[in-house]
């Protein structure tokens, strides 16, 4: 099963992602850890991206794509890929389809996480690592992971927050990119989505993300 991830920062997109890497057998593979690695073995393409990110600038799609489709292609996605961060905009979806279709590497599933903005961000805002493990979940804004207080719910731990998490000044503007339905993320989600309406071997399925991990993997799996 090869399968493309869309979801906003907040909607658990990577704790679902980690279920079904686990499930299925098949690697989760990230856009940023691409760059990361091409970067750190110093490849052809990793040497040209890196200097666009030096600069401060956005590594083209024609050093991108091709980076995307040699990991698609190594010994570990046999079996089947998901892929997660790639596309970002609909321009990135025509190509990374056109790429793909080159390449001869089919897409069978297109999954989208539905979650209101708001929640997204406030999710974000909400989220508490525990000082004793990050792994224990806390989440103030989640009644199923609410913290006792100021204290980790799974062992009574100080908690602690990212200065990421609370910039609500970078969600906003990570998430007005992902809601985009004319440029954005979504947008590139609407091309598959009107993809698989057309073509015969695409399927394309929403899951509501407001309800707890469980229940959404349950929805994910039961859809799959």
């Amino acid at each position: 099963m090869n399968i493309l991830f869309f979801g906003p920062n907040g909607s658990g997109k990577g704790t679902q992602g980690a279920i079904l890497k686990e499930k299925y057998k098949t690697p989760h593979i990230e856009s940023g850890s691409i760059f990361r690695d091409n970067i750190s073995k110093g490849t052809e393409l990793g040497t040209k991206a890196k200097e666009y990110i030096d600069r401060g600038d956005l590594v083209p799609d024609e050093i991108t794509i091709p980076m995307i489709l040699d990991r698609l292609q190594q010994d570990d996605c046999n079996n089947g890929w998901l892929l997660d961060g790639f596309p970002r905009n609909k321009n990135q979806a025509i190509k990374l389809d056109e790429a793909l279709k080159e390449a001869g590497l089919s897409l069978d599933i297109v999954i989208e996480i539905l979650l209101d903005r708001e929640i997204a961000k406030n999710r974000i805002m909400g989220r508490r690592l525990c000082v004793n493990d990050n792994n224990h979940p806390n989440n103030i804004y989640i009644d199923a992971i609410k913290p006792d207080g100021d204290k980790c719910r799974v062992c009574g731990g100080d908690l602690k927050t990212r200065d990421d998490d609370q910039d609500g000044e970078a969600i906003n503007k990570r998430h007005g990119i992902y809601y985009d339905t004319e440029t954005g993320t979504l947008a590139s989600a609407y091309y598959f989505k009107d993809l698989a309406a057309t073509e015969e071997g695409i399927k394309y399925i929403t899951l509501n993300g407001k309800p707890g991990v469980k229940e959404v993997a349950a929805e994910l799996v039961s859809k799959l």
